[in-house]
């Protein structure tokens, strides 16, 4: 399938026209990023669709620095006369005012494309797209007779971007994203237990060819129903031992954020200054990797219009270096690293994370369980909060086990897992070879929120405090 990107459709001598204007005032940067993005949703609860849902968001953000001061406006009219109003008001919020004319020569357009796209979303009926939705359901309540409620959503998107500015930069990118998520309570003597699990990529629909929605609905009831028989999870610093894919998200919140150049040089990092620096285990190898085919995070340019790349934050355990956007990356004389993203064209581009992973280890993912006498085994972890600036975290566990004499026995209700960052990557002592990504996600970050993706392999934390409820 053949998406048309927007330089079909948008005059490269009038964005020339309209970045000339940005810097009319004397600005030495100014930029266009347009967006055409349709979307479709669909919910089900209880066996019945309660929603089907269709968007497209379309428009222009304009944005002008001068110094250090940034002016940005943005408009829904895409004409000549709508983005020449939108980069007057931006250069005039970001005026030096020495009234000098400045001229934009654009280069050739530039496109990356990370993966192909064979049936495209927008095509496909709605009433297919409900048709999975009562797949999940019948598959997730045929699993046991606990199954008191499931609840599942669909979504896709279409994203066309482009973007120019005045340092010639010309840019174009689709980017298609497909997800499934489900949802299932289960209700038994010890109350109502939840599961959850979801499928996303950056592919079309063609992802329902690949994937199978009942086994996916029969993952998230088997978690509930396990969790139905679950003894309380003890309290205390003991081993922690996590399964591959679900602990990416940990390192993303706890770590990957704190790489953000942003959040350096404002001092809100406990990584500032610290390049060259060993602060993890010589096994951790981090990479930030926007070029994954495929991965929920996976972009051909960033929302600056800078190639996407792959990124080694940490090598063997020496922080190699930070992520950039534009603006500090300008500052500090370095290249972009495609990490500038922003929510939607009303939004100014800041650092952000693609797809965050440890890299794979050495050791056998059976072998870590066997050589923990006792500990807690996490195959799932849920939402958590970290402070930047210490490292300090918590991440609710929402599939746990017991480890006891090297074996993974009783499942354990949910709690919490407490640590530091920084901590953590140092307490690594064994990283399994079975590396895999984990859920599709959206990071927030200043109230804006975009898809990324995160994994990692079985790797074992010497110590970390466990927030249960056992005596």
């Amino acid at each position: 399938m053949s998406i048309t990107d927007l330089s079909h459709e948008i005059d490269s001598t009038m964005l020339a026209r309209v970045l000339a204007t940005g810097r009319s005032t004397g600005a030495e940067f100014s930029e266009i990023f347009i967006e055409d993005k349709r979307s479709t949703g669909a919910g089900l609860d209880d066996g019945r669709v309660e929603e089907v849902t269709s968007a497209r968001d379309r428009g222009a953000g304009i944005r002008v620095i001068s110094g250090e001061t940034t002016g940005y406006a943005h408009t829904a009219d895409l004409s000549e006369a709508g983005l020449v109003a939108a980069a007057e008001a931006a250069a005039a919020a970001a005026s030096r005012g020495d009234g000098a004319v400045h001229t934009v020569s654009l280069g050739p357009l530039r496109r990356q494309k990370v993966n192909e796209v064979r049936i495209a979303p927008q095509g496909v009926p709605k009433s297919q797209k409900v048709a999975l939705l009562m797949i999940a359901d019948q598959a997730a309540r045929a699993v046991d007779g606990s199954i008191v409620q499931v609840s599942a959503g669909y979504s896709d998107a279409t994203r066309r971007i482009l973007v120019a500015n005045s340092d010639g930069v010309f840019a174009t990118d689709e980017q298609v994203r497909t997800i499934l998520r489900v949802s299932v309570v289960a209700d038994g003597d010890t109350g109502m237990q939840t599961g959850y699990d979801s499928l996303g990529h950056t592919i079309g629909f063609e992802l329902f060819d690949e994937e199978s929605v009942a086994e996916l609905a029969e993952r998230a009831a088997r978690q509930a129903v396990t969790k139905l028989r679950a003894r309380p999870a003890p309290s205390g610093a003991m081993p922690v031992v996590i399964k591959h894919g679900t602990g990416g998200v940990l390192f993303h919140e706890a770590c990957g954020h704190g790489l953000e150049a942003d959040l350096v040089a404002r001092g809100a990092s406990v990584y500032a200054n610290r390049v060259g620096d060993l602060v993890a285990s010589p096994l951790v190898t981090l990479v930030d990797d926007g070029t994954m085919s495929r991965e929920w995070g996976a972009i051909g340019i960033d929302d600056e219009g800078h190639t996407a790349q792959r990124n080694v934050l940490i090598q063997d355990g020496i922080l190699t270096d930070y992520m950039w956007d534009h603006i500090r990356s300008r500052r500090e004389g370095r290249r972009p690293s495609g990490n500038g993203r922003r929510q939607s064209y009303e939004h100014l581009p800041m650092v952000r994370m693609t797809n965050t992973y440890v890299m794979n280890g050495g050791s056998d993912p059976d072998e870590i369980v066997r050589a923990t006498d006792r500990g807690v085994y996490v195959a799932k972890l849920g939402g958590g909060s970290v402070n930047t600036a210490t490292g300090d975290f918590v991440f609710g566990m929402t599939e746990a086990y017991l480890i006891e004499n090297g074996e993974i026995t009783e499942p354990l209700r949910e709690g919490n897992l407490i640590g530091n960052g920084p901590q953590v990557l140092a307490d690594i002592d064994m990283l399994g070879n079975d590396f895999a990504m984990g859920n599709p996600g959206t990071c927030g970050k200043d109230g804006q929120g975009v898809p990324v993706g995160d994994g990692q392999p079985t790797l074992r934390v010497t110590s970390m405090t466990i927030g249960g409820t056992a005596a």
